[in-house]
């Protein structure tokens, strides 16, 4: 049949296969079309890929997840396969573009503009928010949790270290302060305070512990100091006292007379000691006069006596005007009003003491004027005789 001219021919057939030789075998793979991917997006969202317009059939999606690279599985292979391209239609080859996208799950979970940043869900970002908030506060209560823990396994350690701290403080701090007290210039004496003296010279008393000047408090010599004190009779005792930095008060006691012995034309004021404190021309009216005889002051019978006199109550001592004695049994008092006091040994002398007292207060009270004897030898029976 012969076709009408102006036609174009239609499109060349294909020769037949000759016998016994076999057609190539074609193999139709499902077409690979690039995949739109919408970067900024959440990391979640799957890739989908858009239709073609012109094509009438629908393409079956590729299995591509997202931070993978889509491929074939031949390609992978490194052979490359042999891909029908044509179009069912016009029977012209389409070319396709192999899918090399790659998703970078890091990069696509956070914005890079702000374009992007407004693709994100706002519940999404405050969740992160939330999210981000609860990781700090854990962080936080962990890292307390773990220096408690700490604090609690070290606890023994901790305490060991602070008292051996404490020890050696304490240790170091002593031996520097006995090394400046004993060495240091700045503890010397440069001041000596004499208290309670009448009778003693202070500047006599001064003058001999002026040795003692520029030794440290801590090395004074107390043995030197008690023999300077020695050479004054007068006192009794004494007390001295280191004041930092560089003072040494010495507290003195002075000897008190309470006897007066008859040496010649004068009067002698002597302690219980038998130490003369000072001499008077005449006898004082508050002390007894001694008559101690053949004895010396400081013996058994003076010491005896100033026992006695010592034990008095002021209001009898007050009216006691002497006192002898031959041995130390038999003690006698005389009062200024004549009348005598039998006292026997210092024994008991406080007991003694309280009954002269109530016998001279009944005799004063019945009849004052008659001198008379008190007999106190023995505490227990007070008697009261006339003098014969």
């Amino acid at each position: 049949m012969k076709r009408p001219e102006g036609f174009d021919e239609g499109p060349a057939q294909p020769e037949a296969p000759v016998e016994h030789d076999r057609a190539p075998r074609e193999r139709r793979v499902p077409r690979l079309p690039r995949l739109p991917v919408r970067r900024g997006a959440g990391a979640d969202q799957e890739a989908r890929p858009a239709p073609a317009p012109s094509d009438p059939e629908p393409k079956r999606p590729t299995p591509a997840t997202t931070g993978l690279r889509a491929s074939h599985p031949a390609a992978d292979a490194g052979a490359t396969p042999d891909v029908d391209d044509r179009d069912a239609a016009t029977g012209e080859r389409e070319h396709v573009a192999p899918v090399t996208d790659v998703v970078d799950a890091t990069t696509a979970s956070r914005p890079s503009s702000p374009e992007r940043a407004e693709e994100t869900p706002i519940g999404a970002r405050v969740r992160a928010a939330e999210t981000a908030r609860e990781a700090r506060v854990a962080r936080k209560r962990r890292k307390l949790l773990e220096r408690a823990e700490v604090r609690r396994f070290t606890r023994r350690s901790r305490h060991r270290r602070v008292a051996w701290a404490t020890a050696g403080g304490v240790v170091v701090v002593l031996g520097v302060s006995i090394l400046v007290a004993v060495y240091s210039p700045l503890m010397a004496l440069r001041t000596i305070e004499i208290k309670g003296t009448s009778r003693v010279d202070d500047a006599a008393l001064r003058q001999a512990l002026s040795e003692q000047i520029g030794t440290p408090l801590a090395r004074l010599d107390f043995g030197a100091i008690k023999k300077d004190i020695a050479g004054f009779p007068l006192i009794e005792s004494y007390v001295t006292e280191e004041e930092p930095p560089n003072t040494l008060v010495v507290t003195v006691t002075e000897r008190s007379p309470v006897v007066a012995v008859k040496t010649g034309d004068s009067f002698s004021l002597v302690d219980p000691a038998g130490i003369v404190v000072q001499s008077s021309p005449t006898q004082p009216d508050t002390m007894p006069l001694a008559d101690i005889g053949s004895a010396k002051l400081g013996s058994s019978v003076f010491r005896t006596m100033t026992e006695v006199v010592l034990a008095l109550p002021s209001t009898v001592r007050a009216q006691v005007s002497g006192v002898s004695a031959t041995t130390a049994d038999d003690v006698t008092l005389t009062m200024k009003d004549g009348s005598r006091v039998v006292w026997g040994s210092p024994d008991e002398s406080d007991a003694k003491a309280a009954l002269l007292d109530a016998l001279v207060k009944d005799h004063a009270s019945r009849d004052p004027d008659t001198a008379v004897e008190y007999d106190v030898s023995a505490p227990d029976n007070g008697i009261i005789r006339a003098q014969s």
